[in-house]
Parts: structure tokens; sequence; C-alpha cells
């Protein structure tokens, strides 16, 4: 398995985050721009938090409180399980399983490298099933 610095080198995702004290609908705006379902939570370039769909359905849509009213600060989740960039993608799959969380913040010391999905340790891992497969296939008909 290779580490998840490899994963975030394919693109930008220290550019999915929000400040505290933005307004619930202009992080909502930002989730649908740059299609991805959380945003990390940043001051002074610390991650404070995370911010994701599933904290508005629950804390804005069901409780029926006003996107543009309520900060980012106020619903978002606060102690964010982070990972080093020299995690394995399996180590960030078994975390994300345990934790039952969908996105997970790669952190070098104080820096925040990226943001990676669940759906992109699927997608690593698919491709790399994908690719054993196809070099036993080649082995076998050898």
């Amino acid at each position: 398995m290779k580490p998840v610095s490899e994963l975030l080198k394919r693109r930008d995702s220290a550019a999915w985050r929000t400040e505290p004290g933005v307004a619930v609908f202009d992080a909502l705006q930002a989730l649908a721009r740059f299609e991805v379902g959380a945003l990390m939570v940043m001051t002074q370039g610390q991650l404070v938090g995370m911010f994701s769909e599933r904290d508005y359905t629950r804390k804005i849509a069901l409780q029926g409180r006003n996107s543009r009213e309520v900060k980012v600060s106020e619903i978002m989740t606060p102690n964010v399980l982070t990972v080093k960039p020299t995690a394995t993608t399996r180590e960030c799959m078994t975390l994300m399983s345990q934790k039952r969380i969908r996105h997970l913040p790669v952190v070098d010391g104080d820096k925040v490298i990226g943001l990676l999905s669940i759906r992109d340790l699927m997608d690593d891992i698919i491709a790399d099933h994908e690719q054993t497969i196809e070099q036993l296939t080649t082995y076998i008909q050898s």
C-alpha cells in the first residue's frame, strides 16, 4: 500500500477549506463549487474543524435553522482526526471505517497537506486490485 501523500499529488484538496466565521450557506456554495462533501475549517492556517454535508443536514435543515444566518463555527465538527502523509491507504480506510467518517485531513506537523475522502481511498484500492488481477492474468497466460 502506498502512502496517502501519493494520492494527494493528483489534485489540490488543500484548497477545500472555509473559515469558522463564514455563513453556512456560503460554505455550502463552496461544497458545490468543489464538488465535495466536506471542507476543512481553518483559522490562520490551523485546522480547527470540519464542515460537512452531514453537519448541514443534521444541524441546519432538520432543525429548521437558516443557513444564511448560522456560522460554520456553530455547527462544524471541532475534534478532527488527522493522519500523516506517510499513513497508508489501508490505515486510513481502517480509521475511517472504525470512526464512521468520510473525510480525513492529512497533516504534516502543523501544516495541512490536503483532504482525503473515502472515495479517494476506494478508487486507489480498486486500481491496485485491478493492476494485481492484470498481472496475475498475464502471468497465468504466459
